[in-house]
């Protein structure tokens, strides 16, 4: 069982999270976008620590009444923990508190793992993004969880 806390991105998280991005994606974030986001008024980014190690971040952006998940990644060896989940679950509980009516991320259609994880927390298919990705090109779905708005 992991020891685990998520925190909010600190400047000190970013070269990891660097490190975790190279792995995970082919067209990976870099330190200073990463950095950016830091100053964003808009931008919620989180990581999980097991003590100071990052073992897994996720970024999202609230505008307005809509939240946008950008990343979320998870070094390999600390997947089907639920790390991911963990995360996923503290995004959807800040944009359900800042008012927003969904919370919304793109997938590729092949990660068959990140697709039963989303829907076992309540995001639903809503679309797809032909040639999403490059390296290689895939069609993304577009995966949302609707909150329920209380009267």
């Amino acid at each position: 069982m992991i020891n685990m806390i998520i925190a909010r991105m600190e400047r000190e998280h970013i070269p990891e999270i660097v490190k975790l991005e190279e792995l995970c994606f082919s067209t990976p974030w870099t330190y200073e976008n990463l950095e950016e986001e830091l100053d964003n008024k808009t931008a919620y980014f989180f990581v999980a620590l097991e003590g100071e190690k990052v073992i897994g971040y996720i970024g999202v952006n609230v505008i307005e009444d809509s939240c946008f998940i950008n990343n979320i990644a998870v070094y390999p060896e600390y997947r089907r923990q639920g790390v991911g989940k963990a995360l996923i679950k503290i995004a959807s509980l800040t944009a359900d508190a800042m008012g927003t009516d969904f919370i919304s991320l793109e997938v590729r259609e092949s990660n068959y793992p990140a697709i039963a994880m989303y829907k076992s927390l309540g995001f639903e298919e809503m679309g797809m993004r032909r040639d999403f990705y490059r390296r290689p090109r895939e069609n993304a779905l577009i995966m949302t969880k609707i909150f329920s708005k209380k009267d």
